[in-house]
Order: C-alpha cells, then sequence, then structure tokens
C-alpha cells in the first residue's frame, strides 16, 4: 500500500465495495458510540475510538463475507475500546463521570415525564458504570442494542455460555446497585 493509500483507506474500495460498506456498515454508527460511550465512559474518547473503528473497518472491508454488518463492525469497536483500556490503565488516567457527558436527553410528553425519565437513564447510566467491563458489555450489547446471545459472542469473542453467565451475573449487579440506599436485603 502505497503512502497516499495509508492516508486515505477508502482509496482502497471499489465504488461498489464503498456503497456496500455503506450499506452494510454505516447503519450502525449510533450503536458503535453507543458500545464505546459505555465501555470507555467518555464521550470523546469514544467519538475517537469510533473513528478508529471506522478507518479500520474500512480498511479491512475486503475481509468483510457477510450482509449485516453490525457484529462484525461492533467487534471492531470493541476490540479498539479495550485497546484503549489497556493503555488508559497503563498511563493510570482515570474517568470520572460526567453528567454531562453521560446524560442522553430524550423529548419527552410533559416536563414531569421528561424529569423522570433522565433519573431513571442517570441511574441506569450510574449503575453500569460501577460494574466490570464484561458485565457493561453484555448488557449494553443485549438491553440497549438489542444483538442476539450469538451475536454478542461473535462481537465478545466469547462462547454463548459466557455470554449468558455475564448477562445474568451483570443483572444481578446492577440490580443491586440501583437499588434504594439502605435496602440491603437479599431477594
Amino acid at each position: 500500500m502505497s503512502r497516499s493509500d495509508a492516508a486515505d483507506p477508502q482509496r482502497r474500495l471499489s465504488a461498489r465495495e464503498l456503497d456496500r460498506f455503506h450499506e452494510c456498515v454505516l447503519p450502525y454508527l449510533d450503536a458503535a458510540h453507543n458500545l464505546a460511550r459505555y465501555l470507555l465512559r467518555d464521550g470523546q474518547d469514544a467519538e475517537d475510538a469510533v473513528q478508529d473503528a471506522f478507518l479500520r473497518a474500512i480498511r479491512h472491508f475486503d475481509d468483510f463475507r457477510g450482509a449485516d454488518g453490525r457484529a462484525w463492525l461492533l467487534s471492531i469497536v470493541r476490540n479498539t475500546c479495550f485497546t484503549r483500556l489497556r493503555d488508559r490503565r497503563a498511563g493510570s488516567e482515570i474517568v470520572e463521570f460526567d453528567e454531562e457527558v453521560h446524560t442522553v436527553e430524550e423529548a419527552g410528553s410533559g416536563p414531569e415525564a421528561e424529569l423522570a425519565r433522565k433519573a431513571a437513564s442517570l441511574s441506569v447510566r450510574e449503575g453500569l458504570d460501577h460494574l466490570p467491563v464484561e458485565f457493561r458489555e453484555v448488557l449494553v450489547l443485549r438491553e440497549l442494542e438489542g444483538l442476539s446471545y450469538k451475536e454478542i459472542a461473535q462481537v465478545s469473542g466469547v462462547p454463548i455460555g459466557t455470554v449468558m453467565s455475564r448477562l445474568a451475573r451483570g443483572r444481578r449487579q446492577l440490580q443491586l446497585a440501583l437499588r434504594p440506599a439502605g435496602t440491603e436485603k437479599d431477594g
């Protein structure tokens, strides 16, 4: 690959392949960003990771042999995020929860409903932020992105049984994290 090809990875794809990339991969941009935001817990870092993942996807699109690019793209996003997390740990960078970055605003039918949705969303996001990354990952992929167990196994590179176990344990830990203070009773 020449230096100009490295600078512009789209040059490697024919017009037909570029159209196929747009059709198979681009629809999952929001899912990619959602996964990256939950894994990295930082909006700007998530945007950077998604951008890196899309560049990798373009560079390696000739290796893609499917019609549905969601699991393929999310695998790339996941790997990009875990590389960033590993690098972050090596540099001991700590990212704190930032309400402005992690809160998603939604249109509502009234001020009270909007306030209740925001409070619930913030509570769930904070609960997810307290989970270990392997539980946070499978919960986001299943509950927020709607991936099947098989697709989650493909994205995360673990057996379906491990996906199911992580989902069960992650849901339980999230349930405990969302429990109001002072209610320590198991039930």
